[in-house]
């Protein structure tokens, strides 16, 4: 005779069969599905696997150092204040009520043997086995041998990373507001920012439109007085868009008083001494590196398939080559771009949000349909377009083979992100915080111990 025992685990049922006749358990496994990575492609991926999943059909594990997704798009502006940095995150656990959620760091990944290998936060070290492996760790900042990059750049790819740099520059402002030395004050006031894609422009623009702003609460600066540097190694900005918006944009720049150099390389950040490739160099404070990004270097290291520039090689179908068990999309993969492989069979697909977000959707039915004992289908998505904003009220997009320019493309910016952001409870924080920053005007103020916290305490212990 045999009973069934069920026992709640959150994301899943186990069925245990105790047999008499046989006097041993005999456990019903359910499909072990490991997602490495809690970014857009991981949390999309989970939302669509804990919405179609059926009952004791599979488990769901998502591992990341992070407890959030954070929306990258909107960094720059809450860089600039223009975002409460709250707002610009999804929490895992609130999402994903139906999955596990592990922070840790993924260090390696063992395919043969089925294995991934994380460090917690504490330190210890885990082995975690899987039947089904979703490889979503994205990018990383891609860093050149630059002497001084290290010690004194920063890029702007987390939400720590955002509210760090929001402080920071009002804080330089406050330091040369109150500085008697001319040479330190130009110093605090210059910054620069190295990247001229979509990253380092939207950067740059939100940034400087805040301090443009913060200008009028000192007496004692004014916006000539703040100097704003792009160094880009191409000979163009914006490579996204078609190039004639891009040489709109510069301009635009420029009349803001922002310096462009184009075709210009960063030779050295030595002690906050800019050198660049033409001979120019000047001291700066601020660092922003924004010069690309590169496939998280822990792919590379595993025996999965990489291409030369390290990334996973995909199949359309969203499945690593010659691995129909390991699935991977987004910054990390090189997932063949049908819309394109007539004109150029080795296109991929560009590493953006759009894609991303389409790729862990398609990849979440995908998987389904394999587990059901049904065929992967290809992931083929035509680029609409991209939008940037250039600070408040300014914006470029290039849509549907459309060029908008200024306060139309700013608005269709916010609200193609609003669309995408994840969640409803987000997009209403979003829409909300805009709305108050209209009526009121955004918070210009430096929380300058959020970057040291722990000073004034270790002061208060030396007197």
């Amino acid at each position: 005779m045999a009973t069934l025992v069920t026992a709640e685990e959150g994301y899943l049922t186990l069925a245990i069969w105790q047999c008499d006749y046989e006097d041993m358990a005999v456990k019903s496994e359910p499909t072990r599905i490991l997602i490495l990575g809690g970014g857009y492609v991981g949390l999309y991926t989970a939302l669509g696997l804990q919405k179609k999943l059926r009952a004791n059909e599979a488990s769901v594990t998502v591992v990341d150092p992070q407890p959030h997704m954070t929306y990258q798009p909107f960094l720059p502006e809450a860089a600039a204040g223009s975002i409460e940095p709250r707002h610009v995150v999804v929490p895992l656990r609130r999402v994903l009520r139906r999955c596990h959620i592990l922070s840790a760091r993924v260090t390696s990944i063992e395919h043969a043997n089925k294995t991934v290998t994380v460090e917690a936060p504490d330190g210890h070290i885990e082995q975690l086995n899987y039947d089904i492996l979703v490889v979503a760790l994205g990018s990383v900042a891609r860093l050149l041998p630059i002497p001084g990059l290290a010690e004194h750049g920063i890029s702007l790819k987390t939400i720590g990373e955002a509210t760090y740099l929001r402080n920071h520059v009002l804080t330089k402002l406050d330091e040369a507001a109150s500085t008697l030395d001319p040479e330190l004050r130009k110093r605090l006031l210059t910054f620069t920012v190295v990247g001229g894609g979509f990253a380092g422009i939207e950067a740059l623009a939100e940034l400087e439109d805040m301090t443009r702003d913060a200008c009028r609460y000192y007496q004692n600066i004014k916006p000539e007085d703040i100097r704003w540097v792009l160094v880009e190694a191409a000979g163009r900005i914006l490579p996204e868009v078609r190039e004639t918006l891009g040489v709109w944009t510069a301009e635009q720049l420029e009349k803001r008083g922002i310096e462009i150099y184009l075709s210009t390389a960063a030779k050295s950040f030595e002690n906050g001494h800019v050198v660049l490739s033409d001979g120019t160099e000047f001291d700066s404070d601020t660092i922003i590196w924004t010069a690309g990004v590169k496939a998280n270097p822990v792919v590379a290291s595993s025996d999965l398939p990489t291409d030369k520039r390290g990334r996973l090689q995909a199949t359309a179908a969203l499945q690593v080559v010659g691995h129909p068990d390991v699935w991977t999309a987004g910054d990390v993969a090189a997932v063949p771009d049908l819309s394109r492989t007539e004109a150029d069979p080795t296109a991929t697909c560009p590493p953006n949000a759009q894609h991303a977000v389409r790729q862990a959707r398609h990849m979440a039915k995908n998987i389904i349909r394999v587990l059901r004992g049904g065929k992967p289908t290809d992931y083929y998505h035509k680029n609409l377009g991209a939008v940037a904003g250039l600070g408040l009220h300014k914006g470029v997009a290039d849509v549907l083979k459309m060029k908008i320019k200024g306060f139309p493309a700013w608005l269709f910016h916010r609200a193609y992100h609003v669309k995408a952001m994840p969640t409803f409870n987000r997009k209403v924080r979003i829409l909300l915080g805009w709305a108050l920053s209209g009526l009121f005007k955004r918070e210009t103020v430096a929380l300058g111990q959020v970057n040291n916290p722990k000073e004034e305490f270790a002061r208060a212990s030396r007197s």
